[in-house]
C-alpha cells in the first residue's frame, strides 16, 4: 500500500503531509515518555520491527497497489494508538527508504495504513468496553480479530477510492480487480492479529497496554 506520488495532485500530497504531521506531533506530545516502563518500550520496538518485516512480504500487481498485512490493529492494542501511530510512521519511513514507495506520498500512505486503522481499533476497543461483556473472548474476537479485518477492508476502500478520484485507475477496474483482494486479505489480517494478541495476553499480558487482567479475567 505504498502509494505512488505521481498518481495524485500535488495539493493532495501536501495536505496529507500537513495532516499527518499534525497528528504525529499530537501523538508524540501525548505519550508519557519518561513514565513508560522498559517492558513497554521493548515490546513497542519489537512490534514496530515485526510490522516492518511483515510489510516486506507483499504482492504488487499494479503501481501503488501492493497487498500485505498491516499490523496496525495489533500494534494499537499492544502500545496504544499514539505510540502505534509513531511506530508505524517509523516503519513506513524505513520501508520507503528501502525502495518501496515515494517520500512525497508518505503522508497519504501513513493516513491509510496508520491513522485510520489505529483510530478504528481504538474506537472499537472503547465501544466494546462500554457496550459489551468484559471478558477474554470479547477482547480476542472483537478487539483483535474484527479490528484486524475491518482495518484491512477500510485501507482497501480508501486506497481504491483515492486512486479512482485521482484518475489513476478506472473505477470499474479497481472494483473488479483490486477490492476483492483487499476483502480476502482481511481474513489473514484478522487471524494474525487474533493469534498474536492471544499469545501475548496469555504469556506476556504486561506487554499489552490495553489488556487488564483485573478487568477481563477477575471473577469471570
Amino acid at each position: 500500500m505504498n502509494l505512488v506520488a505521481a498518481h495524485f495532485p500535488q495539493s493532495w500530497l501536501i495536505a496529507a503531509w500537513v495532516l499527518a504531521g499534525a497528528l504525529l506531533i499530537r501523538s508524540a506530545v501525548r505519550v508519557p515518555w519518561f513514565k513508560l516502563p522498559q517492558a513497554d518500550m521493548t515490546c513497542w520496538f519489537g512490534g514496530v520491527v515485526a510490522v516492518l518485516i511483515a510489510w516486506q512480504m507483499k504482492a504488487s500487481l499494479q503501481p501503488g497497489l501492493a497487498f500485505h498485512l498491516i499490523g496496525a490493529a495489533a500494534l494499537t492494542l499492544i502500545a496504544g494508538p499514539d505510540r502505534a501511530r509513531l511506530g508505524l510512521a517509523v516503519a513506513l519511513a524505513a520501508d520507503i527508504y528501502d525502495g518501496h514507495g515515494n517520500w512525497a506520498s508518505m503522508g497519504l500512505s501513513w493516513l491509510i495504513v496508520a491513522a485510520v486503522p489505529t483510530t478504528l481499533t481504538w474506537q472499537l476497543l472503547r465501544f466494546a468496553q462500554k457496550k459489551m461483556p468484559l471478558n477474554y473472548f470479547t477482547y480476542i474476537f472483537v478487539n483483535s480479530f474484527a479490528a484486524g479485518v475491518l482495518s484491512m477492508w477500510m485501507a482497501g476502500l480508501l486506497t481504491c477510492g483515492l486512486l479512482s478520484l485521482a484518475g489513476a485507475y478506472d473505477f470499474g477496474f479497481l472494483v473488479d480487480e483490486q477490492l476483492p483482494y483487499y476483502f480476502l486479505m482481511g481474513w489473514p489480517e484478522g487471524f494474525t492479529t487474533g493469534i498474536v494478541m492471544t499469545l501475548l495476553v496469555v504469556y506476556f499480558p504486561q506487554w499489552v497496554a490495553t489488556f487488564d487482567d483485573a478487568l477481563y479475567l477477575q471473577d469471570k
